[in-house]
């Protein structure tokens, strides 16, 4: 989608729209093929903040503390996700341990605080130093972020470990569950409404009408 000061240009036809208001939640389509033009995200652009920042205080736990603890033989074993990345380096599979390293730890991270660095200042009317460049970095990482199937793997090693030794879920565990929720909201943010809080057109003006 282009956007020009009064107009949006769609992104599947080159159809120009003159924008209108749209009520919260509302969606404006192309009306030649359908495409998206852009929505009003309503209660979503209050939320994001206090999600992101609840995402980044349980990203923490979930870094700092244990993962789970096995007991085995009278011996108890426990790691952090860090911990189990250096065991990968360890064991000779340092390609594995790069790229969950970046998908579960750097990419995430970077994420939640591009998120924070834009939505202080946006909600005091401020637009940050970087602005654009660091939109467009977000919508990058975005694919990239892969907590719930690093998630999901855990589990799935639990599941096999608890026939053999005793698996006990570490905080980090429960963290890395309430960050895989909290992500599925942040994630889901949609970039444009970030052009919509920084500049002065109000955030329910949207496209709704062909420019002839």
């Amino acid at each position: 989608m282009t956007e020009l000061p009064g107009v949006t240009v769609c992104d599947g036809c080159d159809a120009v729209y003159r924008h209108a208001t749209l009520r919260p939640r509302e969606v404006a389509r192309c009306q030649r093929c359908g495409t998206e033009l852009a929505r009003n995200a309503g209660e979503q652009k209050r939320r994001i903040l206090p999600l992101t920042v609840a995402s980044l205080i349980l990203f923490a736990i979930a870094n700092l503390f244990p993962i789970v603890e096995i007991e085995l033989q009278g011996r108890r074993s426990q790691t952090t996700l860090f911990g189990a990345v250096v065991a990968l380096t360890g064991e000779g599979m340092s390609p594995v341990a790069l790229l969950v390293l970046a998908t579960t730890l750097l990419f995430p991270l970077m994420q939640l605080l591009i998120l924070f660095y834009l939505l202080v200042p946006l909600t005091r009317g401020a637009r940050p130093p970087g602005f654009a460049l660091l939109v467009r970095v977000l919508q990058s990482l975005r694919p990239w972020g892969m907590i719930e199937v690093f998630l999901l793997g855990v589990l799935v090693a639990i599941v096999k470990l608890s026939g053999m030794a005793t698996v006990v879920a570490g905080p980090a565990l429960w963290a890395f569950v309430g960050l895989t929720v909290l992500l599925t909201s942040v994630v889901s943010f949609d970039p444009r409404a970030f052009w919509e809080m920084a500049f002065t057109n109000p955030a329910s003006e949207l496209p709704s009408e062909p420019v002839s």
